[in-house]
């Protein structure tokens, strides 16, 4: 995983993060439902990376 990449996801997720708690806070469940679905984009793509990084391990590709 590049670093880039991993920055963006992170930022992603932090994104969701904040969206969600001020969702909370507001009561406004659309904005919850959007900031944990970012959170969820981001750690799914995460999960892709990682993958990647452990097949290049593997292989060593």
């Amino acid at each position: 995983m590049g670093l880039g990449d991993k920055i963006s996801n992170k930022a992603q997720e932090a994104a969701g993060k904040a969206k969600e708690t001020v969702g909370d806070a507001t009561d406004n469940e659309k904005l919850q439902a959007e900031g944990a679905a970012e959170q969820a984009s981001a750690k799914a793509k995460q999960a892709g990376e990682h993958i990647k990084d452990a097949a290049k391990d593997v292989f060593g590709k």
